[in-house]
C-alpha cells in the first residue's frame, strides 16, 4: 500500500523524521487494539449502568444517564485530542493503561461509594467522565497514526468498522457470559486487565518509537498486578462492602444475569433481597403469601391447573400445594439461579416445605411475557408474584397487553391475582394496576394486607365472572388469614383510596413512572 504520509506536526514519532512507516503487523495490532478497547469501553458503560440500577433501581434513568454522559465526555475527549501533537503511539498506550486502571476499579469504587458515603452519583459521574474522556481520545489518535498507511476516508472507515464490531461483541458477552459467570465487580477487574494487556502488546509492537518504554512497561505490569489482586479478592471485597448495606449478616450472595441475590440472617429472621429490595422476611412472609393464594383458590369451581408467575422462592407454591385437588402448579420464573435456590438450598427447602420438589410442580425458566404468549395451556388460576415495576422489563408484565394475553390462558371461570406494590407508599402505581386490569377483565377487586417487613401491601383480583370474595371458609391451615380477617382486607383508608391514573400500556409504561415517583417521596 502506498505511504501517503502525515503532517509532522500531527504524527512525528521519536526516532523518525518525516513520514513514519507502519508494517502490516503494526497495523493489525492497532486494529486489534481498537477492537479490544471498543469492547472494553462498552462493557464499562454497561457495568456502570447495571450497577447503578442494581443499587438504586430505575434502570431507565441510570442507563439513559450513563450512556448520555459517556457520549458527551467522549466528545470532550475527541475535541481535546487535537492538542496531542507528538509521540502519538506513546500517548495512545498511556491512555489505554489509564482506561484499564480506572475501568478495572470502577465497580469497586462505586460499591465503596454506595456503601460508605452519600455521594454515589458524584462518584459515578467522575468515573464516567474520566473513562469516556480517555476513550474519546483513542480513535482520533489511531486515525492520525494510521494515516501513514492510507487515506483519511479509508482510515476512518476501517477504524469505525472495527470499533463497532468490538461494541457488538461486548453487547453479546456482557449479559450471556460476563455477568452470569463473573459478576459485575470481577467483570470490571477482568476487563481492566484485558484493556491494559492490549496496551502492553501495542507497546511491544511499537517499541522503537516509544521513548519511555520501560516506564510504560512497569506501569502496565503494576496495573495488571493490582487488578489481578482485586480479581482474586473481589468476593471478599463485595462481602465486606455489602456488610455496610444490609443490617444483618449475609449468609448467601450471588449475581445472576438478571439480579443480585442476597440472603441475610439475624436470629430466626431470614430475609431475601433482590437488587437491594427486600422480597420476604421469614418472620412475616406468610402474611403476604396467604392472601395471594387463599382469597381466590377456595372460590374456584376447579383449581386443578394453577400458574404462578414469579415466585421462584417456592413460598407461594407452598400455599397452593395445601389444596389436595391441585394437580399441576406451573412456576414461571426467568431466573434459574433463583429457582435452583428454591429447589435445592436447605434454607429455602425448610421455608417452602420443599414445595419446589413436589411432583405436582413444574418449573419453567422463561420470561413470563413470552411464556404467556406462546402457551396453549388453560389455567384455573394465575397467581402473579413478580417484583415491583421499577423498570421497563418488569413494567411490561403489568401492561394491559400482558393481562389480555393472560385472560386467554384462563378458563372461563378462572381468576387472576397479582401483587401490586403498596397502596400507601406507591398509591398511584397501585391504582394504575387496577385501571390496567379493568381494560382486560370485567371484574377487578382491590385488597391489601399489612406486612410488618413491607408495610401496607396491595393486590388485585381479576376475573371474567363475578365472585363473592369477602366471605366463606378457608379450607386449609393458615397462620394469619381467617374468615373473620378476610373482609377487612377489602377496606381502604382515606390516604390509600383510589386516585385516577392512566392505563399501563407497552407503548407508554406509565406504571414505571408512577412507581418511581411514589417511592422517591419516601427514599
Amino acid at each position: 500500500m502506498k505511504n501517503t504520509g502525515v503532517d509532522d506536526s500531527e504524527a512525528e514519532w521519536p526516532g523518525t523524521e518525516g513520514r513514519p512507516y507502519l508494517s502490516n503487523k503494526q497495523v493489525c495490532i492497532l486494529a486489534t487494539s481498537i477492537l479490544i478497547t471498543s469492547l472494553c469501553a462498552l462493557v464499562y458503560q454497561l457495568l456502570i449502568s447495571s450497577l447503578s440500577s442494581y443499587l438504586l433501581g430505575s434502570s431507565i434513568l441510570h442507563f439513559s444517564l450513563t450512556i448520555g454522559f459517556f457520549m458527551f465526555f467522549m466528545g470532550v475527549g475527541s475535541y481535546a485530542s487535537k492538542y496531542l501533537v507528538k509521540n502519538l503511539v506513546e500517548q495512545f498506550i498511556q491512555i489505554e493503561i489509564a482506561i484499564g486502571f480506572v475501568g478495572g476499579i470502577s465497580a469497586a469504587l462505586l460499591y465503596t461509594s454506595f456503601s460508605l458515603s452519600k455521594y454515589y452519583y458524584i462518584s459515578a459521574l467522575l468515573i464516567i467522565a474520566i473513562i469516556s474522556c480517555l476513550i474519546g481520545l483513542e480513535i482520533p489518535l489511531v486515525a492520525r497514526i494510521l494515516r501513514a498507511r492510507s487515506e483519511l476516508k479509508d482510515t476512518l472507515a476501517n477504524i469505525l468498522a472495527v470499533d463497532y464490531l468490538g461494541a457488538l461483541f461486548a453487547s453479546i458477552i456482557f449479559p450471556l457470559i460476563l455477568v452470569p459467570y463473573l459478576g459485575l465487580m470481577r467483570t470490571a477487574f477482568m476487563i481492566g486487565i484485558l484493556n491494559t494487556a492490549i496496551a502492553l502488546v501495542t507497546l511491544r509492537a511499537f517499541l522503537p518509537y516509544v521513548v519511555r518504554a520501560k516506564r510504560l512497561l512497569f506501569l502496565g505490569i503494576a496495573v495488571i498486578s493490582l487488578l489481578s489482586v482485586g480479581l482474586v479478592f473481589s468476593f471478599r471485597l463485595i462481602g465486606y462492602l455489602e456488610g455496610f448495606i444490609y443490617q444483618d449478616p449475609i449468609i448467601y450472595s450471588a449475581e445472576s444475569s438478571y439480579q443480585r441475590i442476597i440472603l441475610t440472617k439475624h436470629k430466626n429472621d431470614i430475609r431475601l433481597f433482590l437488587n437491594g429490595n427486600i422480597q420476604f422476611s421469614s418472620i412475616d412472609e406468610y402474611r403476604y403469601h396467604e392472601p395471594l393464594a387463599h382469597i381466590i383458590l377456595p372460590k374456584l369451581p376447579s383449581r386443578e391447573q394453577v400458574l404462578i408467575l414469579g415466585g421462584g422462592d417456592g413460598l407461594l407454591a407452598r400455599e397452593v400445594l395445601k389444596y389436595k385437588d391441585v394437580k399441576t402448579v406451573t412456576i414461571v420464573d426467568i431466573d434459574k439461579r433463583m429457582t435452583d435456590l428454591g429447589q435445592k438450598n436447605p434454607i429455602f427447602q425448610k421455608l417452602n416445605d420443599s414445595s419446589m420438589n413436589d411432583p405436582r410442580v413444574r418449573i419453567v425458566n422463561e420470561d413470563a411475557f413470552g411464556f404467556i404468549q406462546e402457551s396453549v395451556e388453560r389455567f384455573n388460576a394465575v397467581l402473579i408474584d413478580l417484583p415491583d415495576p421499577n423498570d421497563l422489563a418488569i413494567g411490561k408484565l403489568y401492561s394491559v397487553e400482558f393481562y389480555q394475553a393472560i385472560k386467554k390462558r384462563l378458563t372461563a371461570d378462572g381468576m387472576l391475582i397479582t401483587q401490586a406494590s403498596s397502596p400507601f407508599f406507591a398509591r398511584a402505581a397501585y391504582w394504575c394496576v387496577a385501571s390496567t386490569l379493568e381494560e382486560a377483565f370485567d371484574h377487578v377487586t382491590p385488597l391489601w394486607v399489612y406486612v410488618p417487613s413491607f408495610g401496607p401491601w396491595g393486590f388485585h383480583i381479576a376475573s371474567s365472572v363475578s365472585y363473592s370474595l369477602q366471605d366463606g371458609d378457608i379450607p386449609v391451615s393458615t397462620q394469619y388469614l381467617t374468615p373473620s380477617v378476610v373482609p377487612s382486607l377489602f377496606v381502604f383508608d382515606a390516604d390509600s383510596e383510589r386516585v385516577p391514573t392512566d392505563v399501563n400500556r407497552l407503548d407508554n409504561q406509565k406504571l414505571v413512572e408512577y412507581y418511581e415517583a411514589g417511592w422517591n417521596e419516601w427514599n
